[in-house]
């Protein structure tokens, strides 16, 4: 008896590694992006100087954006590699393309040094982040799904968004550090970069922990592996479900990097609170991110992940407006923190059912690719959420404008759920596994 107990001890202990591993790439991933998104004021005065403080700073959001618009690409590209040759060699090429694009962005010079070169590298080491990020989070969330233990996939998929969380924190902390110890103008001249080197060191030890990694049972029992044209058809043939699960993915990516890269920014050019204030909201903004996914996962677990969708999708719709609109009529930090924290509570829980979910639909052969498709197709809306937010208040005059942006995001995410789990069968399919 003892013995059972101790492998079983061993076992979890192995799953626990396994998790780690698989999800540090991930964490670099989101590391970099929201670094980018933090501190698009200080590249903007680095890479697109202006006379006009407005357009710069959309143009260094746009560039923060346009490493979505490759997610497309990298989705299928990557994503019917990893189909075809394996959930581990997919995720160790993944990290390589990643840490090529943040050296990138660290490392070159300033406009003022190289000229019009300077915004051009850094737009190509941000569209190389972009296309590996593509198949980053489909490779994780698949891999994740298929070594979960029967009846919890949600719970350890939802740890896939818990390491963005880690990542949110572990930035933001960074910065609330170089914002104590320099004075404003070296960290818009160099100390932004500090951030970047950062990313750049840790990609080592990541490159060894994820080698360790083994293939997943699931892929290894596959009798056939999809050749690229075959993953390709497939994706064809089920471009319903990969709209469907674009929809519900809009609802997800609109409210993290509302809550989380663009609040930076928002607090301190639209609110006009301290750069301190803005970034511990952030922090805090992570701590209850990680709170909230893996209690929602393990929720859509036992009750079904339709229920889950319905309810955060609906109440978002309903309250995202009002709490921003009571935020800006008097911002301070209090109600910064208590906005956000109401809204990290309604991402957390959607995006907890929702990644599984989304790894359920898809059908078996191109689980990866239809992933990654799906999440990086709603990327390349939700990505440019700082830069739309930026353009609504500056366009309108109305500060609570991003609100009014999420509600919309959430209602594609409403209409996706429902139309995804119209049928009791469907309701019953992905119900739990």
């Amino acid at each position: 008896m003892a013995t059972a107990s101790h492998a079983h001890v061993a076992t979890d202990e192995s799953k626990v590694r396994t998790v780690f591993r698989v999800v540090s790439g991930n964490f670099l991933e989101m590391y970099d992006f929201m670094v980018y998104g933090y501190y698009a004021a200080a590249i903007a005065k680095t890479y697109f100087p202006s006379g006009n403080e407005f357009a710069s700073l959309m143009l260094s959001l746009s560039v923060f954006g346009a490493g979505f618009l490759m997610r497309p690409l990298g989705a299928i590209v990557l994503g019917a590699y990893i189909d075809h040759h394996g959930r581990r060699k997919g995720l160790i090429l993944t990290l390589a393309l990643m840490a090529l694009g943040t050296l990138t962005v660290a490392a070159i010079p300033g406009y003022a040094t190289i000229g019009v070169l300077a915004p051009v590298l850094v737009l190509l080491g941000r569209l190389l982040q972009g296309f590996s990020a593509g198949v980053e989070l489909g490779g994780v969330s698949v891999y994740l799904s298929e070594i979960a233990t029967k009846g919890n996939k949600g719970f350890y998929c939802s740890w896939q968004s818990g390491s963005q969380q880690v990542a949110v924190v572990f930035a933001a902390l960074i910065g609330v550090i170089l914002n104590r110890m320099l004075p404003a103008d070296q960290m818009t001249s160099w100390g932004w970069r500090v951030p970047f080197l950062i990313g750049c060191l840790i990609v080592p030890f990541l490159f060894i922990i994820r080698r360790s990694l083994k293939e997943t049972d699931e892929f290894l029992a596959k009798k056939h592996r999809p050749s690229v044209s075959e993953i390709f058809a497939s994706m064809l043939q089920n471009w319903g479900v990969v709209l469907g699960g674009m929809g519900m993915v809009i609802m997800t990516t609109v409210s993290f990097y509302m809550i989380t890269a663009y609040t930076p920014t928002f607090g301190k050019e639209v609110l006009k609170l301290s750069s301190i204030d803005t970034l511990i909201v952030t922090v805090c903004i992570g701590v209850s991110n990680l709170v909230w996914l893996p209690v929602s996962g393990a929720i859509s677990d036992r009750i079904g992940r339709r229920p889950v969708l319905l309810t955060f999708t609906i109440l978002t719709i309903l309250t995202s407006y009002p709490a921003v609109q009571w935020l800006v009529a008097d911002p301070s930090f209090a109600r910064l923190l208590m906005v956000e924290l109401w809204l990290s509570f309604l991402y957390g829980c959607y995006n907890g059912g929702m990644v599984v979910a989304l790894t359920e639909v898809m059908p078996a052969d191109v689980r990866t690719a239809g992933f990654s498709l799906a999440y990086s197709l709603a990327t390349t809306i939700g990505g440019f959420t700082p830069a739309i937010a930026t353009y609504l208040i500056h366009s309108t005059g109305n500060k609570a404008a991003p609100g009014l942006w999420m509600s919309v995001a959430a209602v594609c995410g409403l209409i996706a759920t429902l139309v995804l789990y119209r049928t009791p069968e469907a309701r019953n399919q992905y119900r739990t596994a």
